[in-house]
């Protein structure tokens, strides 16, 4: 087995700076969300592909690929949201296996409702906090990253 490659200490505050900014970060978005749009983070996380889709309407299977989620998170998401009036499920004319999802008039008024103040919680959490110079080299960097990390947990 080869022996692990620790972390310099450089590296480690880097990590431990985007571990502590994922974390805190994640957390006053969803309580802003969920304060003012009413909305919990996991419910704008499908409203906002949803809201983007030709006539609001995703095959669920493409709705969990699109937000990184497994099926069944997205099977139970979806039912709570139905429950909600926020979507609707419809079977799928091309495969009597899969399911639709269908953006509702009250999930399309949630989500512009609650994207302003989401967008703003965003700006001053994270975008305030850089410079422009900044911007342009953690832009490419995190596209960088992004681009070697696989899509599931098999890969």
């Amino acid at each position: 087995m080869d022996e692990a490659r620790w972390l310099d200490e450089r590296e480690a505050r880097v990590w431990r700076g985007i571990i502590g900014v994922q974390q805190r970060l994640s957390a006053v978005l969803e309580r802003r969300l969920t304060r003012d749009g009413g909305l919990s983070g996991a419910e704008y996380t499908l409203l906002v592909p949803l809201s983007e889709a030709p006539d609001g309407l995703l095959r669920a299977r493409d709705l969990g690929r699109m937000v990184g989620w497994e099926r069944s998170r997205i099977s139970h998401q979806v039912a709570r949201m139905e429950k909600r009036g926020l979507v609707a499920r419809e079977e799928c004319s091309e495969d009597a296996r899969g399911s639709m999802v269908r953006l509702s008039d009250a999930g399309r008024a949630a989500i512009v409702a609650a994207a302003p103040a989401h967008v703003a919680a965003v700006r001053q959490y994270f975008f305030d906090a850089l410079t422009d110079a900044e911007l342009d080299v953690i832009g490419p960097a995190l596209e960088r990253v992004l681009d070697r990390l696989p899509e599931s947990d098999g890969g």
